[in-house]
């Protein structure tokens, strides 16, 4: 019977472990219960236990073993009356699985197969139970033999080789029905490796045991940071009824709630909570697990032996006298050091007193003062480094929310600026503007993101949506579409040049370009005016020129004002203008291009309307001076075709004839043109490089507007 109450007392244990709970048993100390919370938005929450002790004393708290890297990296421990002292913190090691299995005398850290457990256990004295009966030995080894399953079929099946009373035996290791281990010894191992498996497989919860020291009852603190849901803000706007004219600023009335979620296994009772915005950087770092840094290893050093040698006797001397001396001294301390055992060396220092000063932090519960862990750093010879301001949220009265549990806490219930309007954007690619509220947090808190849910005359109206809002600061809240208003929008835009300017040759065009968006709002509302605040996109580089001021202004956006009165149309149009220049060569636009520019609205003056006639009667003559090197070239390729097709000709005929000397005439005035084309070449080459000169002075010493 007490073989089974064990057993049910074992499982009954293992299922409330494994559903978070774990019993601590009798000594389990609950002088430091948890007195502050300080939640934050990255995931993590500080925890504060305070408690009254007397004396020395060890203080044992329990956590789940994922929590225990966080506990070892950010657990501070006060005595905050300056008698005690802090003698440490101990904790259950975890060594890695892998390396507390293969510790044992039986290493099964990788789940080797049979076939190679047995291989481990060479020497080793087993008996095995075969079809054919039962076989004792001691292992030799194993091995893998191929064996046909059919036509072009092998498959490696493992044996095992043992000596037994009548030689060695080879079993199939598949058709062993059980395998006995005689070495009890070695059998114990392997149970306990087994059994160190299932331990770390319901190693859920570790002790960490504080130990203190002092004269007296002492007040002790144990903080700690740990991983933690996010709390999160949700909000509720209120509304009231303002009458016709809801477009004017009033009292809307704002509520906000945290919800916070306890996942840990242990009760909240009566908690100073404080709920902060900020996202302090924190990681994860493995400091529970024991760390082993591979080690070289090195050949023991060792030096080639050297042959005896006999040496002859010697005189005795001062030296030899002097060593005998020192070696009586040597041996008469050890053998008074024998004589009398466990003496200290030194007598051990007076513990120093604690550094923590008396603070009155026992009178009001939350976190640390400033004193406290000014004095913790200076002890532990650590600087702070800021990380910048945040803001908190303290609840002005305790808190209790059970283990596993949750709950949302009124954290803001006060009332702010708010403004009914009508949102329109047409990137949202509807016709109708949103319902919503222009609120400015007039409160001296700040709201963190969160859904807000607004109530109108007492009625759900809708859901919206903000980010973060200092006090003092305004959002636009959007939480419904508007169906009694609609808008239509309708695009334009222009491209005229502005001014022509001709500077060395080159045009400079300036151009101003114009977007236009008008807005028309239709207002079907018979009974209340409208206050719309208009979307529109902010063009870098354009400048807003309509209307002459925006509302207000984002990064992507102008929001630009309009009141639509009851049952009647606004119109808004929104200009944006851009000054732009464009420099190309003078003549490639011509007198026609300039012309062009005129009847376009561009302002042309007459002074560059001459220069550019002027560049363009100039760039005439230097065509003029091409075209007549053309044409002599073009003559001159004639005429050397001609005599080509004559000295042809007359290679053939008889030199007497007629024919002959007509060819013969002909090269002779061919010849005197030749002559005349090349100095007509050179003149009109010549009159060509004047021209382009003349053309590229009066270009370059240009500049008129």
């Amino acid at each position: 019977m007490r073989t089974y109450a064990s057993a049910a007392i074992l499982v009954l244990a293992a299922n409330f472990t494994a559903s978070g709970w774990a019993w601590a048993g009798p000594d389990k100390d609950d002088r430091l219960p948890i007195r502050a919370i300080t939640l934050y938005r990255s995931g993590v929450g500080s925890f504060e236990r305070r408690g009254q002790i007397d004396g020395d004393a060890t203080v044992q708290l329990r956590f789940n073993t994922d929590q225990v890297n966080d506990i070892l990296k950010s657990m501070i421990v006060l005595d905050l009356s300056g008698n005690g002292r802090i003698d440490g913190v101990s904790y259950g090691s975890r060594d890695p699985l892998a390396k507390r299995l293969s510790s044992f005398g039986v290493d099964i850290s990788d789940e080797p197969s049979l076939g190679a457990l047995l291989g481990r256990l060479r020497g080793a004295k087993v008996t095995m139970t075969m079809p054919e009966g039962p076989w004792t030995g001691t292992i030799l080894g194993g091995e893998t033999r191929p064996e046909s399953k059919g036509p072009g079929q092998a498959i490696q099946v493992p044996y095992v080789n043992i000596l037994t009373a009548a030689g060695i035996k080879s079993l199939n290791l598949t058709q062993a029905l059980s395998v006995d281990l005689q070495d009890k010894d070695l059998a114990s191992e392997l149970q306990r490796a087994l059994t160190a498996v299932a331990e770390h497989r319901a190693d859920r919860t570790k002790t960490v045991d504080v130990t203190v020291s002092g004269q007296g009852s002492r007040e002790i603190v144990v903080g700690y940071v740990q991983e933690a849901p996010v709390w999160k803000a949700s909000y509720r706007l209120v509304l009231p009824d303002e009458g016709k004219d809801a477009s004017k600023p009033g009292q809307v009335t704002l509520q906000g709630w945290a919800i916070v979620e306890n996942t840990t296994d242990e009760d909240w009772s009566s908690v100073v909570l404080s709920l902060v915005s900020g996202r302090p950087v924190s990681f994860r770092m493995d400091l529970y697990q024991p760390l082993y840094v591979t080690r070289p290893e090195v050949p023991v050093p060792t030096v080639p032996g050297v042959a005896p040698r006999i040496f002859e006797g010697g005189t005795g001397g001062a030296g030899e006298k002097q060593d005998a001396e020192a070696m009586g001294k040597e041996v008469r301390a050890a053998r008074r050091a024998v004589a009398t055992p466990g003496k200290p060396a030194a007598a051990p220092a007076p513990a120093s007193a604690s550094p923590f000063r008396e603070t009155g932090a026992s009178e009001s519960f939350g976190s640390l003062s400033a004193d406290d862990m000014a004095s913790y750093a200076a002890k532990s010879q650590a600087s702070a480094v800021e990380s910048g301001e945040v803001f908190e949220y303290q609840l002005d009265h305790p808190v209790t929310i059970e283990r596993q549990r949750s709950a949302m806490l009124p954290i803001i219930s006060d009332a702010v600026t708010g403004k009914r309007v009508s949102i329109f954007s047409a990137a949202d690619g509807s016709k109708y503007p949103m319902r919503g509220i222009e609120m400015t947090n007039s409160t001296k808190l700040e709201l963190l993101p969160g859904p807000i849910s607004v109530y109108d005359h007492g009625t759900y109206a809708g859901d919206a949506q903000i980010g973060h809002v200092p006090a003092g600061d305004k959002r636009l809240l959007a939480y419904s579409v508007d169906l009694s208003m609609t808008c239509d929008t309708k695009d334009g835009g222009e491209d005229r040049i502005q001014k022509v300017r001709i500077v060395k040759g080159l045009a400079e065009i300036t151009s101003l370009k114009r977007v236009t968006r008008q807005y028309s709002f239709t207002n079907k509302d018979a009974a209340r005016g409208r206050s719309v605040i208009v979307e529109h996109p902010l063009l870098p580089g354009w400048d807003l020129k309509a209307p002459e001021k925006p509302y207000e202004t984002t990064e992507s956006l102008y929001r630009l004002a309009l009141n639509v009165e009851k049952g009647k149309q606004g119109v808004l149009e929104v200009v944006q203008e851009r000054i732009e220049s464009t420099t190309i060569a003078l003549m490639s636009v011509g007198v026609d291009g300039l012309v062009q520019y005129r009847k376009s609205g561009g302002k042309v003056s007459d002074k560059v309307m001459d220069a550019m006639r002027e560049a363009q009667r100039r760039q005439g003559l230097v065509l003029d001076a091409r075209k007549k090197i053309e044409t002599l070239e073009k003559e001159k390729a004639g005429i050397d075709t001609d005599q080509g097709r004559i000295r042809s000709n007359m290679s053939t005929i008889d030199k007497t004839s007629e024919l002959y000397g007509r060819y013969m005439k002909k090269l002779t005035e061919q010849e005197s043109r030749l002559e005349s084309i090349a100095t007509e070449l050179d003149k009109a080459r010549a009159e060509q490089t004047r021209l382009e000169a003349d053309l590229s002075d009066f270009l370059a010493s240009l500049d008129v507007e």
